[in-house]
Order: structure tokens, then sequence, then C-alpha cells
């Protein structure tokens, strides 16, 4: 009885504040809501594993319908209303990563985030990964900066997205022995989270898992056949 009512209590508040600052869904556009329910409910994580050349990464989404539309607007349209349903599955997907690291090697284990770079963070004024980290009570450490200035990888190939990332990527201090775990908000080639293992191993740390929000998933080429997997096409 008292969460119906407080389900009511919510709705109503939503609705009073949908008269003074109208807004739609980020994941479907209804009006008046931030994020309706139905797109919540796609939200909820379903973690699975991909791989990325020699890399197992850790998924919360696929990067598709309405997952797709609300990272899109948090990230680029500035829709920071929907960090709260987003954290929640980086968080599922983090401790599927953490799960995934055999037991009884010792020492702790730092959350790393791909930095981003001067011109994504004046345009956005906040960096995604780290404020959905923050919003699930997790905290990572700064250990990478850009090197220099790539390009945005959206619209390029692989080969591309992989000179593009090629040596992009620094520490900021000596890792000796540091174990990480790699994070980031979408995998699509895995050009960005390989050029950051490097960066981590070129440092002497040991990265450990890798996690992100969501996944693209890879296009079979009009000529491959059915039963290809994921890795064989990369």
């Amino acid at each position: 009885m008292m969460r119906g009512l407080r389900t009511r209590l919510t709705a109503a508040g939503l609705d009073a504040w949908a008269t003074v600052l109208p807004t739609a869904c980020s994941g479907c556009g209804a009006l008046d809501r931030a994020l309706c329910s139905s797109c919540r409910l796609a939200l909820l994580p379903a973690v699975h594993s991909v791989t990325r050349d020699d890399a197992l990464v850790w998924a919360a989404l696929s990067y598709e319908g309405v997952a797709r539309h609300v990272i899109a607007a948090y990230k680029d349209g500035g829709r920071t209303d929907a960090a709260g349903a987003l954290a929640a599955p980086l968080r599922a997907a983090i401790v599927a990563a953490l799960a995934a690291v055999p037991r009884g090697n010792g020492g702790g284990i730092q959350l790393v985030t791909i930095p981003s770079s001067r011109l994504a963070w004046r345009l956005r004024g906040y960096h995604p990964v780290d404020a959905l980290l923050h919003r699930a009570g997790l905290y990572p450490i700064p250990a990478l900066a850009q090197r220099g200035e790539s390009v945005d990888q959206v619209g390029l190939g692989r080969a591309a997205r992989v000179a593009n990332k090629s040596n992009s990527l620094v520490a900021r201090h000596p890792l000796n022995g540091t174990r990480v775990i790699l994070v980031d908000d979408i995998v699509t080639t895995g050009a960005t989270l390989l050029e950051a293992r490097r960066a981590v191993f070129a440092a002497g740390g040991i990265v450990v898992g890798l996690a992100t929000l969501a996944q693209t998933r890879r296009r079979l080429p009009p000529s491959s056949s059915s039963g290809q997997t994921d890795r064989q096409i990369l």
C-alpha cells in the first residue's frame, strides 16, 4: 500500500514539474517525462560479454533502440537527467568484470576511465562516464591523459578507428603493479579500450577487466556466412 502511494505521489510530482518545465522522454520522445517508465525498463541491465581482438569486454546494454537514444542524448544532448537510469547498468557491467577476475591475485582493483578530448570537455562541461560512476557511488582514478587531439570516432571504419587512437593515450604517472578495470561508455571496434590497455601496460599497470555501458553489435559483411562469430569478423 505504501509503495503504491509513493508511486502515485512520484507521478503527481512529475506531472506538476512538467507544467512548469515541459520536457520529453529522451528514449521515446513522450511528452512531460524526462524518462518514461517503459524506457526505464528498456534500460535494465542485460550484462553480456563480447570480444574485441583478444580482449573480453563486459557490456550491460546493446547500443540500439531506447538505449541508443538515451545514451546519445545524455552524451551529446545535455540530457543529464538520464544519469540515474544509466548509472545502474554501468555498475552492473563493472560488477561482472570484477566477478570474472581470478581470485587470490592479491591487491585492490582501481577503476580507470578514458579521458575526454579537450574539445569534448569544452562542449559538454563534464566527463560522461565519470559522472555515471559518481552517480553509482564509484570513483575512478585519473590514470590516463590524452596525448593529442584525436578526431571523433563516429563514422570511422575499424582501420581508421585504430589509426585514430594509436598512441593517443599516456599514463599520467607510473602504475607499477596497479590492477585496473578499464571503463568506457560504448564499445564498437574496441580501438579506444585497446589503446587504453596499451597505455596502462606501458606504465607498468595490469588490466584485469574491461567494462562498458553498451556495445554496438558488429554487422556481418554481405558475403559472410551466418555462422561467423563476432570475434571472427573483427
